[in-house]
């Protein structure tokens, strides 16, 4: 199988923590992964052009620390990784199931990746603790965005940075829709000192300077 295609490094890893291997380089480990039956397809690249824009802004203030709220299957957080080798990194996630995920690819050897199950709107960091906060594609899923907001600037130390959907779908998780002007206020409600905002092919993402 051609592995070009994937985020080697961090599928390699996955399959060390899932399987308990030592000493087994990335080839081996994707070998066995495939051989076992390991969702290694959550690693393929990806191209997202949200995904993208939000790198190229992290790029820009180069953050000392991020913590990525709803990483899921890692649509943003494998990039992110893949991106900033040795950045330090927690996830969170409400899924047990995801976060176990996450936490394999720590134990295989990306040491500088957490994981923890946790809700955004009862955020367990102190405040200002993390340098950076993304929530790409999160609080369009929840009952009161607001309450994630607030938490989310509360934590944040310089940066906190968001994507939604910017149309209307059949997604029936969906449960909001925001333009850019409810957006940006509810994020100043919630404490942001600025916020800019762009439209990215169906997206809307929100840099709010805390």
């Amino acid at each position: 199988m051609d592995y070009e295609n994937y985020y080697v490094h961090l599928a390699a890893a996955f399959v060390r923590g899932k399987l308990g291997l030592c000493g087994v380089d990335d080839d081996q480990a994707m070998l066995l992964g495939r051989e076992r039956g390991l969702s290694i397809h959550n690693f393929k690249r990806t191209s997202l052009p949200r995904v993208q824009k939000v790198l190229g802004f992290l790029r820009g203030v180069m953050p000392l620390g991020v913590l990525d709220i709803g990483s899921g299957r890692g649509a943003f957080l494998w990039p992110l990784l893949d991106s900033f080798e040795h950045l330090p990194t927690t996830a969170i996630d409400i899924s047990q199931r995801r976060v176990d995920d996450m936490q394999a690819v720590h134990e295989g050897g990306v040491s500088h990746l957490n994981a923890r199950v946790m809700d955004v709107c009862q955020l367990e960091f102190p405040d200002t603790s993390v340098d950076v906060v993304t929530a790409l594609e999160v609080i369009e899923h929840l009952e009161r965005p607001d309450l994630a907001c607030r938490e989310i600037v509360r934590v944040a130390r310089r940066f906190a940075v968001f994507s939604v959907p910017s149309r209307s779908d059949d997604n029936p998780q969906h449960l909001q829709l925001f333009d850019r002007d409810t957006l940006t206020g509810m994020l100043e409600q919630a404490g942001a000192r600025s916020v800019d905002s762009m439209y990215v092919l169906g997206h809307l993402i929100a840099l709010a300077k805390v």
